[in-house]
């Protein structure tokens, strides 16, 4: 009798714990999906991409990690920022460009739409700074652009304002909204 006791318990003990572990296959397939949406297809550290036009170099990419995902718009993200250097028809450098993070929004293989944000600088030839927290780069209009806050120091003055349309090498732009300029002049010498 004792015999069949400990055999009734542990029938029940058993069927409460394949019960309990049954998983139905519809939850398995969505957490398994809801996985995969948010895990890049491919992630490479230290990574380094030239950018060609008519045979020629145009602009080089560098990221510590850039991660690629898919979906219906599939993108490139830069986590942990970005450089992107633009050159000129002789491959001399003309702009740089450095944020905190970077996406690249992936079409046909290219990054045609490109937004930098944190800490955004862009220098030019000339030594003009831009400042920004949010910027957009289109690889095909050859333009950038932001609706944010911009401060650009040229070596004759400073300009803030809200809103920036330039050419991609950043030798041309124009600031929507002018919230104030300020002058630099040089301090005269010291006298000897």
């Amino acid at each position: 009798m004792k015999t069949n006791y400990i055999f009734y318990i542990l029938i029940i003990i058993l069927s409460a714990f394949f019960y309990g572990c049954e998983n139905d296959i519809a939850d398995v397939n969505s957490v398994a999906s809801d996985t995969d949406k948010n895990a890049p297809i491919e992630s490479s550290k230290n990574a380094e991409f030239l950018y060609s036009d008519s045979a020629r170099i145009r602009s080089k990419l560098k990221t510590p990690l850039i991660d690629h995902y898919m979906g219906k718009k599939p993108y490139y993200e830069m986590p942990k920022g970005m450089e992107v250097v633009f050159y000129d028809k002789f491959r001399k450098e003309q702009t740089k460009l450095t944020a905190n993070y970077g996406i690249g929004y992936d079409k046909e293989n290219k990054m045609n739409v490109m937004e930098a944000k944190g800490n955004v600088i862009v220098i030019n030839e000339k030594g003009d700074k831009l400042n920004t927290e949010h910027l957009t780069w289109n690889s095909l209009t050859k333009k950038i652009y932001t609706n944010e806050f911009v401060k650009i120091t040229t070596k004759d003055e400073v300009i803030w304002g809200n809103g920036l349309e330039a050419n991609e090498d950043f030798s041309q732009y124009e600031i929507k909204q002018v919230k104030g300029q300020i002058a630099v002049k040089d301090s005269p010498a010291a006298p000897k």
